[in-house]
């Protein structure tokens, strides 16, 4: 099933997408409030594309998509439905990242709203969440844009992670 939006187009990966998947890894606003908030390196880069190919394999439907403008054909960012494991139970996060460039434009809010339409229509899911830093702002207000609540206040890998939720 292809997920677009009326500005997006959202893809698969491939491998000559790693330059553009390094350049927002590279970027320390970008990561600031993803993970523990660094910056990765050509090889971490390469480690994660593989890590969003093997989600691929796990189950077609999920995993990080690049976000292609309609209008030209360039990449702004990624999004994608993503499992994770919050405190021992299976999760739906809806994840998105936009390149420093294109920030401000709504392709997050935009993004995030394709990707609960695609799983309530598509894949029949009652519940997604988005793991948010607490100084993340704007990735707070596109989460609760789509309909999200903060749930609860967690500490994955170390740092405090607001869990947004929505129940459809």
């Amino acid at each position: 099933m292809k997920i677009q939006t009326e500005r997006l187009d959202f893809r698969l990966y491939r491998d000559e997408d790693f330059e553009f998947l390094y350049s927002m890894l590279s970027d320390p606003d970008v990561v600031r409030y993803i993970g523990n908030g660094n910056t990765r390196t050509r090889e971490g880069a390469v480690e994660f594309l593989y890590w969003i190919y093997r989600s691929y394999r796990e189950d077609p439907d999920f995993g990080l998509r690049v976000l292609i403008r309609k209008s030209d054909g360039k990449p702004i960012g990624h999004a994608g439905l993503v499992r994770q494991t919050v405190e021992g139970q299976p999760e739906l996060e809806i994840g998105y990242w936009i390149a420093k460039e294109f920030w401000g434009q709504g392709y997050a809010k935009e993004a995030a709203n394709g990707l609960r339409y695609y799983g309530t229509h598509y894949l029949a899911k009652k519940r997604f969440i988005s793991l948010i830093q607490p100084g993340n702002i704007a990735s707070q207000k596109v989460a609760e844009s789509i309909g999200m609540a903060l749930e609860k206040k967690i500490v994955m890998n170390e740092k405090e992670v607001w869990v947004y939720a929505l129940k459809v």
